[in-house]
């Protein structure tokens, strides 16, 4: 089960299992466009009979009777913790630079007007992804922020839900959430963007359906990788491991050591931790996704960690710091023994939605910017025109656009 594994083979395994389900989403997309809620309700009949697919306010407000005081507490705890981090994220709505005399260019920064997020469900609740993905929309300005989870939706989501201010919850999950938000039906208006984590099918059918909705990045199924040296805790990295293992049965984690006698202490640690685990069959099953790769020296392990560019990097080594200077790839990176992923994934204030699957290679992970698009401004006065007048004419002529050459030449003749 804990076995040595290729770094190329292992980020193949990830990327396959997304190809795996295409035919599969391209399917339920058709649905959903073809017979909007009726699609959405007959797909729930695996898990419950859906009669309504918007939640009521009373739904909302019930939900808190089924969830404990303390937890509702440490969610809001939660809440003020990301949205204090992110609002050192908040870009400026607009600013100017004069460039030279004449010349002033600028960036005007507007937010999104209504996004959709996804909040997974099924084995479990994730009322943290539920925050991960809200509070970064409400910082950035979005006015409409509608949410989709597996039916029936857990209390616990709700009340996240709930804190985290968003405007519209339905029940709908799977890919058919995206294509629903994607696309539109009877009860769910389109979105500008989707956003949030999901399984092989989410992940797919966003990446499927951009043309009508942009989204974040592919979020699949979760994954750790762990550089580590001599120095490493094993018992502690082990810990890392079995947290993210007990995600997803997909889920997916990687040990690259400069130790040859390291991968052995782990094996026996992780196997002592999961004797007790209460989510011991997942974890069983993600960790025949999982392995160590034993390397020679440091230089080769960060070229290894970048290949695999993994969602969550831990780095467990004498000296951290040199290692986190010169990663490239990670979708977010958790330095020395104190810094456990989970702390991440709910109150340290950073954000927990990632790219998976290598994409951290060309992905950044969720923050404000994502919900806000640009418009670059340009002012210009009669200096600025004629310092750069004789430029745009010639370029304009050598392409053989004329017009454009004389759009500015009769501005130079007023």
């Amino acid at each position: 089960m804990w076995k040595e594994v290729g770094i190329d083979a292992w980020l193949a395994a990830r990327k396959t299992s997304l190809e795996d389900a295409r035919t599969t989403v391209t399917g339920i997309i058709g649905r959903v466009q073809n017979e909007g809620d009726a699609a959405l309700r007959d797909l729930a009949k695996k898990y419950c009979e859906l009669t309504d697919i918007a939640v009521s306010e009373e739904e909302r407000e019930a939900a808190y009777d089924e969830v404990d005081a303390q937890v509702v507490e440490a969610l809001i705890e939660a809440h003020a913790r990301i949205e204090r981090f992110h609002e050192l994220q908040k870009p400026k709505d607009l600013w100017f630079q004069e460039m030279e005399p004449g010349i002033i260019l600028g960036v005007k920064t507007t937010a999104l007007n209504r996004v959709g997020i996804y909040v997974p469900g099924g084995r479990a609740a994730y009322p943290s992804s539920a925050l991960m993905c809200a509070v970064p929309a409400w910082v950035a300005g979005v006015k409409e922020v509608c949410a989709c989870s597996p039916p029936p939706i857990k209390p616990l989501t709700l009340v996240a839900l709930d804190i985290a201010g968003v405007t519209e919850i339905y029940s709908a999950g799977g890919a058919q959430a995206v294509a629903a938000m994607a696309l539109g039906t009877e009860s769910i208006r389109p979105v500008q963007k989707i956003v949030g984590p999901g399984n092989v099918y989410v992940t797919l059918a966003k990446m499927m359906l951009r043309e009508h909705a942009e989204i974040d990045f592919p979020a699949g199924p979760s994954e750790i990788g762990i550089i580590a040296d001599g120095t490493a805790n094993p018992r502690i990295v082990a810990a890392d491991i079995l947290a993210q293992a007990e995600h997803d049965p997909n889920a997916a984690c990687i040990l690259i050591t400069t130790d040859k006698a390291l991968p052995a202490k782990v094996g026996k640690e992780i196997a002592s931790q999961l004797a007790a685990a209460p989510r011991k069959e997942i974890i069983e099953q993600a960790l025949k996704n999982s392995g160590y790769s034993i390397v020679s020296d440091m230089d080769e392990a960060i070229a290894a960690s970048d290949v695999v560019a993994p969602e969550h990097l831990s780095i467990q080594v004498a000296d951290p710091l040199s290692v986190v200077t010169r990663v490239k790839n990670a979708g977010a990176i958790f330095v020395g023994k104190y810094s456990a992923v989970a702390c991440g994934d709910y109150a340290v204030g950073t954000n927990h939605c990632l790219p998976t699957a290598g994409y951290s290679k060309m992905y950044s992970g969720l923050d404000v910017q994502h919900f806000c698009k640009t418009a670059s401004v340009e002012i210009l006065d009669r200096d600025g025109l004629e310092a750069i007048g004789d430029i745009v004419e010639t370029i304009a002529n050598a392409e053989g656009l004329f017009a454009h050459a004389n759009s500015v030449r009769v501005r130079r003749e007023l």
